[in-house]
C-alpha cells in the first residue's frame, strides 16, 4: 500500500469505529500493514470488529484501487487472517500512539 492507500483506509477504518460507536484514535501503516489505536465500548466484541475493519476495507480498497491490488500474490485475500490486539490505558496510552506515529508510511 501507498500513501494513497493508506489514507483511503484510514477513512473507511474510521466510518467502520464510528459504525460501532468506537473511535479510531490514531492510524497509520506501512506497505503490507496497519497499526491502529481504538477506543472501543466494552459490549462490542474486539473479533466482531477486527472483521468488520478489515472485511469492509478489503472490499473497498479492491474496488477503488483495482490495478493497484495483485489478487494472485495474495492468494484471494487482501489481509493476512490474523491480528494483535492489545490494551492500553493511562499512560502507556501517550507510548502506543507516538509508536503508532513513527511508522515508516510510504509515498
Amino acid at each position: 500500500m501507498d500513501d494513497e492507500m493508506l489514507t483511503r483506509c484510514e477513512e473507511i477504518m474510521r466510518k467502520v469505529c464510528e459504525d460501532f460507536s468506537a473511535t479510531l484514535t490514531e492510524f497509520n501503516g506501512e506497505a503490507d500493514h496497519v497499526h491502529l489505536l481504538v477506543h472501543y465500548p466494552p459490549k462490542i466484541a474486539l473479533s466482531v470488529l477486527v472483521n468488520s475493519l478489515k472485511g469492509v476495507s478489503a472490499r473497498r480498497l479492491r474496488t477503488e484501487f483495482t490495478a493497484r491490488v495483485n489478487q494472485a500474490a495474495m492468494h484471494g485475500h487482501f489481509w493476512s487472517p490474523s491480528y494483535f490486539a492489545g490494551s492500553v490505558g493511562g499512560p502507556p496510552l501517550q507510548v502506543v500512539k507516538e509508536y503508532i506515529e513513527q511508522q515508516k508510511r510510504p509515498d
